[in-house]
């Protein structure tokens, strides 16, 4: 599955992980994305949304 929010585009980042040695090593964040069906338009289709879109209500859950 992509990793990517088809509603604002969120998607993978980069960084470090940090241990109490503060040793660095590269790591990636990835976002929260469910695959849900959504209303758009009147009709009906799959997206692949982040959970912030979901939460603030950018899209509309198809019942």
């Amino acid at each position: 599955m992509a990793r990517r929010c088809d509603v604002c585009g969120k998607g993978r980042v980069s960084g470090s992980t940090v241990s109490h040695a503060v040793n660095h090593t590269k790591r990636t964040f990835k976002p929260n994305v469910q695959r849900i069906r959504v209303t758009r338009d009147g009709t009906t289709s799959r997206m692949n949304v982040c959970t912030r879109c979901l939460r603030s209500g950018k899209v509309t859950k198809a019942i």
